[in-house]
């Protein structure tokens, strides 16, 4: 019997041919089906006598199954396909982001940012397009973010979730969003600062204290302005003693910077003991210390400062204030000095400097006003004289 002939059962569109059982190795019907489809004439093999306990009745129920539009096995795995292509083409905020974290430079920023994208974006919005998000979805996320993050860090979110669309719009990747995300109003700007008193017991408290990196750490900070996190990073090469100048590598603007060594700083480096670490203010070690709370805490509580009051931050703060209040150095020189990328952080100092420039102007007024009066009265004691006479 030839192993192509086909044999018809009472079930329209269902036949079988007689093959050979794969574990036995005797004869075997395996069933077939033939339907139309969009106008397509399809056959399918619906399944072998003993291996798939098939029968005509049920391959006549599978050819139905068909027609009403179940899929085959075969349409399957092209659906599988086409689905896994789509996928591949389209630019989900999961894709842009992995894309655009390539672009970061500064290691510190895109491990923070890889951070919060982990946690607050990629379950709620990686798998989808950005076109496919809605106004809705992100008030939720900021409202639940905002229940337990400050608001500033909600900001941070989504000022993030915006950057990777935005690389993404600018790229030609993907559609913009139809609508603006919304951030936080934050008022961030805190500006410490000391009062000659305070200052004076701040400076004896550091003397009195034992722990000599807690004190460098501490006046580099009131010298130079100098962030916590760059003298966690100094180093003894950083240090051009020669030419007057500090090198601060990897800066919080990512890109590395000089400020001046002045004779403060100067002094205090030059009488600061020296290990065998690279490091300035090295951690247990000698490697690049991580943290100096608890010293730097002990010397503000000896100092009686307020519990607010940042020890290290604040006095970056104190630094800045007093140049801003000399009326002496302008803000684009305080700028430089503080190593703040833009204008804008700087900016909070400019009231000082204007106080300070109104108290000159005033001072000048009063010096003329003073000649004037002086003026006065000396013409009228003349005029008194000349009366008598």
């Amino acid at each position: 019997m030839p192993i192509n002939t086909r044999y018809y059962t009472k079930y329209p569109g269902v036949y079988y041919i007689i093959g050979t059982a794969i574990s036995t190795g005797k004869p075997e019907k395996i069933y077939y089906i033939r339907y139309r489809k969009d106008g397509k004439e399809i056959e399918e093999k619906a399944g072998r006598q003993f291996e798939d306990d098939m029968t005509p009745a049920r391959a006549a129920q599978r050819r139905t199954k068909r027609i009403e539009g179940e899929l085959s096995n075969k349409e399957r795995r092209e659906a599988i396909e086409a689905e896994k292509q789509a996928q591949e083409n389209k630019w989900t905020i999961d894709r842009l982001w992995d894309l655009y974290k390539t672009t970061l430079t500064n290691d510190k920023s895109r491990k923070v940012d890889d951070s919060r994208y982990k946690k607050y974006i990629k379950d709620r919005f990686g798998v989808k397009e950005p076109h496919e998000l809605i106004l809705l979805d992100v008030d939720r996320l900021r409202l639940r973010l905002s229940k337990k993050l400050s608001l500033q860090t909600v900001k941070h979110i989504l000022t993030l979730l915006d950057r990777i669309i935005n690389f993404g719009v600018k790229r030609n990747l993907c559609q913009p969003l139809s609508f603006h995300i919304k951030k936080p109003q934050v008022n961030n700007i805190k500006t410490e600062d000391l009062s000659p008193e305070q200052l004076k017991k701040l400076l004896e408290a550091i003397e009195k204290d034992d722990n000599v990196n807690a004190k460098g750490m501490m006046k580099m900070a009131l010298y130079t302005g100098m962030r916590r996190g760059e003298m966690f990073k100094l180093k003894w090469n950083d240090i051009d003693f020669e030419r007057g100048f500090i090198a601060i590598k990897d800066s919080k603007g990512g890109v590395d910077q000089k400020i001046p060594l002045n004779d403060a700083s100067r002094k205090m480096l030059q009488s600061h003991p020296k290990t065998r670490s690279s490091f300035v203010f090295p951690g247990r070690d000698g490697v690049q210390r991580v943290k100096i709370d608890h010293a730097v805490g002990r010397i503000k509580k000896n100092a009686d400062l307020p519990k607010e009051f940042r020890p290290l931050h604040g006095l970056r703060h104190v630094y800045a204030s007093m140049l801003a209040s000399s009326g002496k150095v302008d803000m684009y020189t305080l700028q430089r000095l503080l190593t703040h990328k833009s204008s804008v952080m700087t900016q909070r100092y400019a009231h000082l400097r204007d106080e300070a420039l109104r108290g000159a102007a005033d001072l000048a007024g009063s010096i003329i006003e003073d000649v004037e009066k002086k003026k006065i009265n000396n013409q009228k004691v003349v005029n008194i004289e000349d009366h008598k006479n």
